[in-house]
């Protein structure tokens, strides 16, 4: 039986790197464990055309943000690791503190004392000394920082292709298989883009 990955999508700007990491596990038939925090439910009617129940149903279990008691609350209850994705500032700041006020900061706190993988795909710009810190303190603590900083290697040609890129980038953390975006090989060329045509000055 496989265990579950936590996904934890907060409030920051990106919720859709959170919404695809969820539909490609659940094509990969990788079980997911999701919580939604409040700001990301809104956030999900600014920036997709998801509605949030939709969103649930790829999840295998879905837990409200307010349960510090759910099942992921608890080292006792395994699972794979977890990843926060995208992760506000608000939310890296109570992780690297410890300070487990929701179930997103709880299950992140004990993702780390378990010694499991946990994922921050951080999502500001730019960023001052205190973020910086903020991340070199998760860091410390055994976190794995993975800003949503896309690759134009793999020759992406839409926003889709440069959301699989980080995407895979995070399933590449949990040694999950995937065919998301090809992959370096030795520096073969890719054009992006047909030649930019000359402009009138």
């Amino acid at each position: 039986m496989k265990l579950p990955l936590v996904v934890a999508i907060t409030g920051a700007t990106g919720v859709i790197y959170g919404v695809e990491l969820l539909r490609v596990l659940k094509q990969l038939g990788e079980p997911a464990h999701l919580i939604l925090s409040e700001s990301a439910v809104r956030n999900f009617g600014i920036e997709t055309d998801y509605a949030v129940d939709e969103i649930e149903a790829l999840a295998d279990v879905v837990y409200k943000n307010k349960n510090i008691g759910a099942a992921v609350a608890s080292g006792s209850f395994k699972t794979r690791g977890m990843v926060v994705v995208p992760c506000t500032i608000k939310s890296l700041s109570a992780i690297a503190n410890s300070y487990t006020a929701n179930l997103v900061v709880r299950a992140a706190d004990v993702t780390l004392k378990e010694r499991r993988r946990l994922v921050l795909m951080v999502r500001e710009t730019p960023l001052h000394k205190g973020h910086l810190e903020l991340m070199t303190r998760c860091a410390d603590l055994g976190a794995v920082i993975l800003p949503p900083m896309p690759a134009f290697y793999h020759g992406p040609r839409t926003i889709m292709d440069l959301i699989h890129q980080s995407i895979g980038k995070v399933l590449d953390q949990f040694d999950i298989e995937h065919n998301l975006f090809e992959r370096w090989a030795g520096g073969k060329r890719k054009r992006l883009t047909e030649p930019i045509e000359s402009v009138d000055e």
